[in-house]
């Protein structure tokens, strides 16, 4: 039996929506990053684009157990000596709510060109708004049923 390899022309992207408010900001970040990977589908590969898009209402509003709002810290560097900034995941929020799920996202997916790719196809927005109604975007968590995304949505809802 032969190695199943996609074809860019057999690829279908689908497109999911789903809202972030209240989820466990790990979890949710585990399960885009393995819809926009593909792992959800019998015709992932590794050296492909072949995962969906993912749109995030409400990217701002997640929640996190313990101290972290206060005790995680987030760096950036100017690239200039002394450049190094650091704020804590709450000033973070105020000033950019959709930068903190990004940023949990992007750790879980390839930092290659190939995971630069599959992060374009996942669109953050602040609010309950969104400019992709017309790719007819599918509930994250009803389209999955019980299968491995929908899982941990359960597990946060309890």
């Amino acid at each position: 039996m032969k190695t199943y390899a996609p074809k860019a022309a057999e690829i279908q992207h689908d497109w999911y929506i789903v809202d972030a408010t209240g989820l466990n900001l790990g979890r949710l970040a585990s399960d885009i990053a393995r819809v926009l990977r593909g792992k959800h589908k019998p015709t992932y590969a590794p050296n492909a684009d072949v995962g969906d898009y993912v749109i995030v209402i409400n990217a701002g509003k997640f929640a996190v157990t313990g101290n972290k709002m206060e005790d995680k810290t987030y760096y950036r560097h100017s690239g200039y000596p002394g450049g190094l900034r650091e704020q804590s995941m709450k000033q973070v929020l105020e000033r950019h709510p959709t930068r903190v799920l990004e940023s949990a996202v992007r750790g879980m997916i390839p930092h290659n060109a190939l995971g630069e790719a599959m992060m374009h196809k996942l669109k953050l927005y602040p609010g309950t708004e969104h400019p992709h109604t017309a790719q007819q975007p599918k509930n994250l968590v009803e389209a999955f049923g019980k299968g491995p995304v929908a899982v941990s949505y359960a597990r946060s809802e309890e």
